[in-house]
């Protein structure tokens, strides 16, 4: 391949990627977020495995999430909104108890990709990752710009078994190790 960090000897893995849409506002037909995240995941080669729109009420999330979670058919999750800092931005509050490991690089590049489209605004978000049950977790900001940016900036190639030197498909079957 000729896309940078990528080798073709690993053969391509595709993965069971779950997405949930968290919003008090947003509809299955107005949900440009959770529709952008599907398009790019099935363009990628994964499964949607799974999808819901629910809103953001830290139980509610923390359900559906961990149903996922006990899944062994789902690889990983994508959370898309309430990582804001308003009174109804639960998502990390929601999220953040089941994971088992942080992966706090994601929210930092995250942020530092978002640098340049949004400017210091990139600041208010509370984007964030980690790994539950050999689970991959990722929540982002709810704009489809947002989304956008984590996915082809950083999860297209994180999620690709042949990006080099490293990826996070190559870990999945070593999370739950002790």
């Amino acid at each position: 391949m000729s896309r940078k960090g990528c080798t073709t000897k690993t053969p391509f893995k595709p993965l069971n990627v779950a997405v949930l849409t968290v919003s008090d506002s947003r509809t299955a037909e107005n949900d440009t977020s959770g529709d952008t995240l599907a398009e790019r995941i099935k363009s990628a080669g994964h499964k949607l495995a799974d999808r819901k729109l629910l809103p953001d009420d830290i139980f509610q999330l923390r359900a559906a999430v961990s149903v996922w979670i006990a899944d062994p058919e789902i690889d990983c999750v994508l959370i898309t909104g309430g990582t804001g800092i308003t009174g109804r931005d639960s998502t990390p509050e929601a999220i953040e108890p089941l994971l088992v490991r942080d992966i706090p690089g994601f929210g930092e590049l995250f942020r530092y990709c978002s640098l340049d489209e949004i400017g210091t605004s990139t600041i208010q978000s509370r984007a964030f990752a980690g790994t539950a049950n050999a689970t991959l977790i990722f929540g982002l900001p709810g704009s489809t710009g947002a989304c956008k940016t984590a996915w082809d900036r950083i999860l297209a190639a994180q999620l690709d078994s042949r990006t080099g030197p490293c990826n996070f498909v190559s870990l999945i079957p070593r999370l739950n190790e002790t």
